[in-house]
Parts: structure tokens; C-alpha cells; sequence
């Protein structure tokens, strides 16, 4: 749930009241040097007074000093520093232009003059992604300025502590702003700032961030969801607090003196397991959820099993962080439990140090030159090697679109756990294959790799990792990276720390060796796919390029993408044709009817009777929900349908999911051919590629030729865009004894 606001301490006159808000932040942390503080604060709402009467303005409201105040709020919450809160006290209005560095470095020292510095350059973030769209591929500027912001944050963590308590601020305070400039922040916290908050382990920040951005990006699913779990709230509230008495006196039976409390499912997590495992509200297990603290790592485990001795387990509903702990440090058991009244819910436990860590993650043992605190620096130590990871990711891509990706991976828990033969475990993203392995790995093997065995078999090097694997490199001496593998359609690589490092290869190589290679590329892309000749240099001018060998280069040295030079030959060759990808007509599909049974489809149940409510009656497009009647099938409503929100309420086991039939989407038939050396199984391997590809075959002829050995064979397969064409033909090109695969010159 979104965290209500504090208020601040108001005198009778409207004005913060400083003593008050100094016991407060005291209060939080005694260590903390009430005079420093106070000289800070007292310096901000001078120089705010100052340059609001030079330009005969009042702030009301929310002030550079009421802000900064907030930001120091939410820091001492994190336990950090003097010099982190005082920076934060001062840093808006040094932002503002009311105070210079200067006067800061002079007043409060080195330290906090380059904490606001750091922060100030972390803004840079915020301009890339207002002005994404206008951006030129490669600008040195941007790239530059995230650059320093990368660096800033390696330097000293306490500068993107300090920025994610300053966008925290800001997106608390766009309740009433503008829908623009409501979207334009929480798309901006959303992909940055939570899954920086994510990396640096600070679910205390993090959890916020997320259900704030989301309610103002889908306000609608935000609202649905929020109002679930109110109405149901003081009802689950009891059931918890009865769940808590009874494992309480059965804890302290054994001799564990534990903190037990209910924990608080926030919006956005619940909404995001809802579509991950395509769940409805009720289906959500750790809506009820209890969260037990114990001392010792050996009390979670007692505790564990006293819960699995009160409650039936939940099969596959069990985590152990402990022993194997995420990438971000978060260590706990995570278990659901069918309960008292056959209701489901969640337990959590952990040490009171694995709670610490899991809501302040490396601020609670972050640590400085001779502040070196034993036993208490690794996951700290890890964030940081993450962060410099990030950095020598973006020198070597220069891409700032990439930026978001990269901070986003491991967010999601869709991860594969693969060994090395030394057994060593390396965790990648889901679809990975053993070039993204070898790169994680180390880069010259990425480089020289050129095969891979999985479990002692040779397998493709697009083929997809799996848990459990053992992944073995075949590697040559002076092998080189292949431009193949940037290929998307080919399918080598999926992770960006990939194709950094094969990016970066090939920007160190002779701009005529890139020319040349970007443009034999280009040419046999376009070849493949049957575009007529494309006059490259109008093609590089709407790359916005300088000139066509700029565009080879580019290509060559994996700057631009291939499939982005081919979708622009398209448009250039057959501007008249719109939007359609393919020459060809496409056959008009079949138009949707609401209100048929046959539009509907039921979450894991055949054939139902449905009927459109009347209460609401969605339409086509509308997202929807199923309430199973009595005697009269499944009726569809709204989501946000007032009637079975309350139906939902009473009984949400018959709340069932429910979709609109699959839109149709518009297909052109292509003629494809392959020429192949003859082998057995040849048309049934082709045949497993179309059916990989979900492709509809329309006719297919084959000839041998006895006199040479080959075989052609023609298909015509109906393709939804040339993106699927390139991504077919470059699957079949894999296979063995392939020739070449091409689309058809004469397709019509």
C-alpha cells in the first residue's frame, strides 16, 4: 500500500516549526548532531527567504526547504549520516539556484559540497528521458552525462540514496499536478529509481515507489485492486491477528521469543503476480500474510517447521532465501499455509538482521575508508561491484535507451541457475542461451566461444538455458565475435551485457572492415527477405545519417540495428503502402461480435454458458471478469464494475478469470524458398520451425535433385510482418544442410 504521509511540525504562523522536526530526526536517531542540524536547516530557509524576497515571490506549500526537510526525513529513516542529511537539507536549494556549492563547501565542509554535487549530476538522468524521443543515436552528450552519474554513484552510494529520497518526495507531491507531468515522473521512477531501489536491497523505499508510479500509469488496475483489499480488509485483519495469537504461544511453547506481525501486501506486487502467473485477486495467496522475526538462523528453520506442524503447506508455494539468497541480498523463508477456515495465506521469517536488511538493504552496513564494519560489508560490497558492472556496461554501449533494461534485470523472479563444470552456479535471465553464459562468465570467452555442450551434449548456440544445466564453452584461441549474433532474429543472445561486449568488439575494429561487413549484412538481409534494390543513401538520410558508408559502419560496428535499417528500406520502397510490412493484401479477418459464447474465454474451463451483465455491459476491449451464477453460467463484468466488486467481497471464490476472444490479427501469405543439401528428415526439422513460429502453412512442394544431391523446396506461409519473415528465415537458416532460405521474388 502506498505509505501515507507524515506531516511536518507547523508553528501557528504557517511556518515549519525546526525544533519540533530536530527532536523528531533525534528521535529516529539519537547519533545524529542536533547543532550541525539545526545550522543546516536554519542556512536553507534563510537562502529560500532571501531569494523569494529578491524576486518579490512567497512559496506556499511545498518550498526547496520543505522539500529538503522531507528528504532528510526519509534518510534518517535509513539511518544515514550527518553529512547525507544535511546535504539533503541544502541540496534543493542549491538545485534552485538560491545557494552556490561554493558557499556550501565553504560553510559545511568537502564531504556534503560533494554529496550535493553528485546529486545534482544524477539529475542528468531525468533530461535523457524527458527528451528520449529527440535523441540522436549515440549522443556523446547524454552518454556523457549518465556517465557521470554512474560514476557518482560508484564513488559514493550515499549520492543515489539521497536522489531516490528526492524523487520519493517528488512523486509523493504530483497528486494534483498534471496528468503530463504525473505520467512523466512515475514513468520515470518506474523504470529507474525502484529498480535502483530494487538493486540496492531498500524495500523500504522501493515498495513506494513501485504502488506510487503504478497508480498514476494504471490508475484504473490501481483503483480495482485498491479497493479489493479494502473491502475485505477489517475482516482479514481479524483472521491475521487470530493466525498471529495462535503461532505466538506456539513459538514461545518451544522457547522462541519471536516478533510477530501481519504484513502489508503492497498494490503494485499484487497486481504484477496477478499478470506473471495469470491469477484473479482471489487466487493471490499472500494477500493474508504474517511475517515472523526470531533471533537466530536456526530459530527460522524451528519455526518453519512448527508452522508446516499447525498448517497444511501449499504445494510449490515455498522459497528459502536463506539458503539461496537473491541477488540483491534479500534474505527470508517464504511459505503459504492452508489455514484455519480453509483459508490460504503467506508466513515470512527471518532474523531481526535479515529485516534490517531487507527494508534499508546497503544502508544497513554501508560503510566508508576506516569505518569498516566486520562481517557486515559483503552484500554492500556486492551492490557496489553491480554498480560498477552498470558503468562499464554503458561506456562500452553508449546506449541510453538500454539504461532502463539494464537496471531492470533480476527484478523480475524469472531466473535460470545454470553450472559452470568447476560447479560454480550462474543465475541469468530466463531464455538465455550459452553465449549470454559465456559472457557472464568472462568476455574473452565470449569472444572466442564457438560452440557449446549442455550436460555433455553439443548443443546450438541460440539454444535455451534451463535450471540445473551444466553449460561447458567450447572456445578457439583466435576466435572473434561473429556480427550474426547481433542479429535478433537469429536468436545467439538475449542479455544486454552481451551485446555490450560484442558491441564494443567490433567499435574497436577498422571503420573499412565495418563498412564493408554492414554492408554485405545489409545487402543479404534485404536479399532474403525479396525487397527490391533500395537506394542506400536516401535510406541513410532517413536514418538520419550523414551518408551511406556512415550507415555501414554503423551496422558493421553494431551501433544500429539490422532489423531497423530493413523496416525503414520498406517504408522508402513502398511508402504508399502505409503501415502494411509485406506487398501483399492481406485477407480481411473476421470481425468480433460481443456478446457471443465463443468471444470468451474462461481461465482453465472448457466450454461455459456466459452472458454480457447487463449492470455494466463491457464491450469488446474492455478489461473483464467472470462471476459463476447459480443456474445461469458465468456473467462478464467490467472490471471495475461496481456489482462484482461487491459480489467479489462476499465470495471471491467464484470470481473466475475470464478474456475476450484473441484479436485477429491480419496475415499475408509469402512464398518462401529453401534450397538444402538432401538428408533424411530435412521437411520434418523445416516443419518444426514453422510450428515453433506458430506460423499457418498455406502449400509446400519439394524436388530432389539426384544429379547434385540438393533439394528445393517452396512454401507459402502466412506471415504477420517482416519482422516474422526475417526472424523465420533466419530460424531455418540454422538448421543443417541449409543453402540459403529466402522470400520468393515473384510473391504477389
Amino acid at each position: 500500500m502506498v505509505q501515507v504521509r507524515a506531516q511536518q511540525p507547523i508553528n501557528t504562523d504557517g511556518s515549519i516549526n525546526l525544533d519540533a522536526w530536530l527532536d523528531h530526526a533525534l528521535s529516529v536517531d539519537p547519533a545524529l548532531d542536533r547543532e550541525a542540524l539545526k545550522s543546516a536547516c536554519e542556512f536553507a530557509r534563510e537562502a529560500e527567504q532571501q531569494a523569494n524576497a529578491a524576486q518579490n515571490l512567497w512559496t506556499e506549500g511545498t518550498s526547496s526547504f520543505r522539500v529538503g526537510l522531507e528528504i532528510a526525513e526519509i534518510l534518517a529513516d535509513l539511518k544515514l549520516d550527518q553529512d547525507s542529511l544535511v546535504a539533503a537539507v541544502i541540496y534543493r536549494g542549491v538545485r534552485e539556484g538560491k545557494i552556490s556549492l561554493a558557499t556550501v563547501q565553504q560553510r559545511f565542509g568537502l564531504v556534503v559540497a560533494k554529496l550535493i554535487d553528485g546529486v545534482s549530476r544524477m539529475a542528468a538522468i531525468s533530461d535523457s528521458l524527458s527528451s528520449r524521443e529527440s535523441l540522436v543515436l549515440g549522443s556523446q552528450v547524454q552518454v556523457e552525462n549518465l556517465r557521470k552519474m554512474l560514476v557518482a554513484m560508484v564513488d559514493d552510494v550515499r549520492v543515489a540514496l539521497i536522489k531516490l529520497a528526492e524523487r520519493t518526495c517528488a512523486i509523493r507531491a504530483i497528486k494534483n499536478a498534471p496528468d503530463e507531468k504525473r505520467q512523466r515522473v512515475a514513468r520515470e521512477v518506474a523504470d529507474i529509481y525502484a529498480p535502483l531501489a530494487h538493486r540496492l536491497g531498500i524495500g523500504h523505499i522501493k515498495w513506494e515507489l513501485e504502488d506510487l508510479s503504478f497508480r498514476y500509469l494504471e490508475p484504473e488496475k490501481y483503483k480495482q485492486i485498491a479497493t479489493l483489499l479494502h473491502e475485505r480488509r477489517l475482516d482479514r485483519e481479524q483472521y491475521i491477528n487470530e493466525v498471529m495469537d495462535h503461532l505466538r504461544s506456539e513459538l514461545t511453547a518451544t522457547g522462541i521469543k519471536a516478533d510477530i506481525s501481519g504484513r502489508a501486501k503492497h498494490i503494485y506486487s499484487i497486481w504484477r503476480k496477478m499478470q506473471r502467473k495469470g491469477l484473479a485477486f482471489s487466487q493471490i495467496y499472500d494477500v493474508r500474510a504474517v511475517r515472523v522475526l526470531v533471533p537466530a538462523v536456526r530459530d527460522c528453520y524451528t519455526a518453519l517447521g512448527i508452522v508446516h506442524s499447525l498448517w497444511r503447506h501449499i504445494p510449490k508455494e515455498f522459497d528459502d532465501y536463506i539458503a539461496n539468497p537473491k541477488e540483491n541480498g534479500y534474505r527470508s523463508l517464504h511459505t503459504a499455509v492452508l489455514g484455519p477456515d480453509g483459508k490460504v495465506f503467506e508466513v515470512q521469517i527471518r532474523t531481526s538482521d535479515m529485516h534490517e536488511e531487507a527494508e534499508l538493504g546497503v544502508c544497513a552496513h554501508w560503510r566508508y575508508k576506516g569505518t569498516d564494519v566486520k562481517g557486515k560489508s559483503d552484500h554492500y560490497e556486492e551492490k557496489i561491484s553491480w554498480l560498477r558492472q552498470v558503468l562499464e556496461w554503458h561506456e562500452e554501449l553508449g546506449d541510453i535507451g538500454g539504461l532502463a533494461e539494464q537496471l531492470r534485470v533480476d527484478i523480475e523472479p524469472d531466473r535460470v541457475y545454470v553450472f559452470t563444470p568447476d560447479g560454480h552456479a550462474i543465475d541469468l535471465p530466463k531464455g538465455a542461451t550459452p553465449l549470454d553464459f559465456a559472457y557472464r562468465v568472462h568476455t574473452e570467452i565470449g569472444h572466442n566461444c564457438r560452440g557449446a555442450k549442455i550436460n555433455g551434449r553439443i548443443v546450438p548456440l541460440s539454444y535455451s538455458l534451463q535450471t540445473g544445466e551444466q553449460v561447458e564453452i567450447i572456445t578457439s584461441k583466435h576466435g572473434t565475435p561473429s556480427r550474426d549474433w547481433l542479429n535478433s532474429n537469429l536468436g545467439y543472445i538475449t542479455t544486454s551485457r552481451a551485446r555490450a561486449k560484442i558491441v564494443h568488439w567490433f567499435k574497436l575494429q577498422d571503420r573499412d572492415q565495418n563498412v564493408a561487413a554492414g554492408k554485405t549484412q545489409l545487402e543479404r538481409e534485404l536479399t532474403r527477405l525479396g525487397l527490391p534494390a533500395v537506394d542506400f543513401d536516401k535510406l541513410a538520410e532517413k536514418a538520419n545519417l550523414k551518408s551511406a558508408e556512415d550507415m555501414f559502419a554503423g551496422l558493421g560496428a553494431g551501433d544500429l540495428r539490422l532489423a531497423q535499417l530493413v523496416n525503414l528500406a520498406q517504408q522508402l520502397v513502398e511508402p504508399e503502402r502505409g503501415e502494411q510490412q509485406l506487398e501483399l493484401i492481406p485477407r480481411r479477418p473476421g470481425a468480433i461480435k460481443p456478446g457471443k459464447r465463443g468471444d470468451i474465454q474462461i481461465q482453465g474451463v472448457g466450454n461455459l454458458l456466459t452472458q454480457i451483465a447487463g449492470c455494466c455491459q463491457p464491450l469488446p476491449g474492455d478489461p473483464i471478469v467472470g462471476y459463476i451464477t447459480q443456474g445461469r453460467g458465468v456473467s462478464i463484468h467490467r472490471q471495475d464494475c461496481g456489482s462484482v466488486l461487491q459480489l467479489g467481497s462476499r465470495e471471491p471464490e467464484r470470481i473466475i478469470q475470464v478474456s475476450w476472444g484473441p484479436v485477429p490479427i491480419q496475415t499475408y501469405p509469402v512464398d518462401i524458398i529453401i534450397r538444402a543439401y538432401d538428408r533424411s528428415g530435412l521437411l520434418r526439422d523445416v516443419s518444426q520451425v514453422l510450428l515453433n513460429e506458430k506460423l499457418n502453412v498455406l502449400a509446400v512442394t519439394t524436388r530432389s535433385n539426384k544429379d547434385d544431391n540438393t533439394a528445393a523446396m517452396s512454401l507459402t506461409v502466412e506471415i504477420p510482418g517482416l519482422e516474422a519473415l526475417g526472424r523465420l528465415l533466419g530460424r531455418i537458416s540454422q538448421l543443417p544442410n541449409i543453402i540459403e532460405a529466402r522470400r520468393s521474388r515473384t510473391s504477389s
